[in-house]
């Protein structure tokens, strides 16, 4: 049995790392950091300036904004500065409503907002915020992650400064994962420390029923429900995960009022990590306590892969999910660790190098990719096939294999990413 301090480590590690979200996380980020920057203003600025690294940028450009019928950045500020609440975190701007969208295209139209790229910035998840009003200026930053706040001042006064020992995050949660311990902990923690997992399942599989009553996106979750695409794939567990999973990240990239549980900031891997497990666990009529193992060993795989590559990369992050969701069928088809670890390699050796190119309504064709991948390696896995050492990036060690997907998407895709962003910023 895992030792009680490591188990809590664990637990305050996904506690953190799994959190509602409503939208997409970049915009939200922006959001709830102009919300704080205005709290510490103390009256809604008359002028906003957003400072951001260009992976957010690129993130933030094309998705839809809950509740608004509104791409991008722009309104995300502006009701942030209108109806934030920073206290909701990345339900930030839960309280949206018609009359302060009216007032939030008011805002733009006056020219009072100001998107630049954040020159010379080394850190992949970087917001700040300048607010002035009166004669008063405020300023909030956010960096490392979505809700990190490392600095926030109004006008001289230093209100927090992480450096200064101010900072409200728990680093408890910051321990060194491996794959057998994320197994292990999925496989051996007393269930009631984990059964608080089941609320992604409760989010994540209610979004997907939301989705249902409007037209999200580009509709792959309805469009999989329809008589041609059961022609085609017939009316099986294979097409109701695709259909339940991809419902959902419609509703989220199409600017639904509806929350998801994300996973390392990321509303998409959440989603990613949850539905497929579930969905499968479902049809295959496991128990409630091999549902709980199953998505704790999807989600904690996830946040495993994600302390390596980074919260942001050129990498896409249904790559990620998709590993983890993977394991959770795996283990739920009656998978042992090794079993796990022949998943994890055919994963890897099919997905790696699927670029991000921001977040927007396609991400959910992405991510049906990345399922399907997920329910093929596990197939293949149970067999007791894999992808060998003799392949590719497959290394005879998992973790090492992971490493190698990892440093790919952190490092080596840089120069991809950028290109990407120049590519989104020059269309016309």
């Amino acid at each position: 049995m895992i030792e009680a301090k490591i188990r809590e480590q664990i637990i305050a590690l996904m506690k953190r790392e799994v959190v509602p979200a409503v939208g997409c996380t970049e915009p939200m980020a922006v959001a709830l950091c102009v919300s704080r920057a205005t709290e510490a203003l103390g009256c809604r600025p008359e002028k906003i300036t957003a400072l951001l690294s260009a992976n957010i940028l690129k993130n933030a450009m094309g998705v839809g904004i809950p509740g608004t019928g509104m791409i991008g950045l722009p309104i995300a500020i502006a009701l942030g500065a209108i109806i934030g609440k920073s206290e909701y975190q990345l339900e930030v701007i839960k309280d949206v409503c018609p009359e302060a969208i009216e007032q939030g295209k008011r805002y733009i139209d006056q020219g009072r907002i100001d998107i630049q790229l954040k020159q010379d910035c080394c850190d992949k998840l970087y917001v700040e915020v300048i607010c002035h009003g009166g004669t008063h200026t405020s300023s909030a930053i956010i960096s490392g992650s979505h809700t990190h706040f490392v600095r926030v001042t109004r006008d001289d006064e230093v209100l927090l400064d992480e450096k200064a020992g101010s900072s409200d995050i728990d680093d408890s949660g910051d321990i060194a994962l491996n794959l057998r311990l994320v197994y292990d902990f999925a496989m051996q923690a007393p269930v009631n420390e984990i059964k608080f997992i089941l609320e992604t399942r409760d989010y994540n599989l209610k979004a997907a029923q939301e989705s249902l009553k409007g037209n999200y996106g580009h509709c792959l979750g309805k469009t999989m429900d329809r008589p041609l695409s059961h022609g085609i794939f017939g009316n099986t567990i294979f097409s109701r995960i695709l259909s339940k999973t991809a419902l959902a990240t419609d509703a989220r990239m199409g600017g639904a009022v509806i929350p998801v549980m994300s996973n390392s900031g990321s509303g998409n891997q959440g989603i990613c990590a949850t539905n497929p497990v579930a969905v499968y666990a479902m049809e295959n009529e496991n128990t409630e306590e091999e549902l709980i193992r199953a998505l704790t060993l999807s989600h904690l795989t996830a946040i495993y892969i994600k302390q390596s590559l980074g919260k942001l990369s050129a990498l896409c992050g249904c790559v990620v999910a998709s590993i983890g969701s993977s394991c959770g069928i795996t283990y739920l088809m009656g998978g042992d660790f090794e079993r796990i670890c022949h998943a994890v390699k055919n994963m890897i050796a099919n997905l790696t190098g699927m670029i991000c190119d921001g977040a927007k309504p396609s991400c959910a064709l992405k991510i049906a990719s990345g399922v399907s991948t997920a329910l093929l390696s596990a197939v293949l896995a149970m067999e007791g096939r894999h992808v060998t050492s003799a392949e590719g990036i497959i290394d005879k060690d998992v973790d090492r294999s992971i490493h190698n997907l990892t440093v790919i998407g952190a490092d080596a895709m840089c120069a991809t990413d950028q290109m990407v962003l120049d590519i989104m910023t020059r269309k016309s």
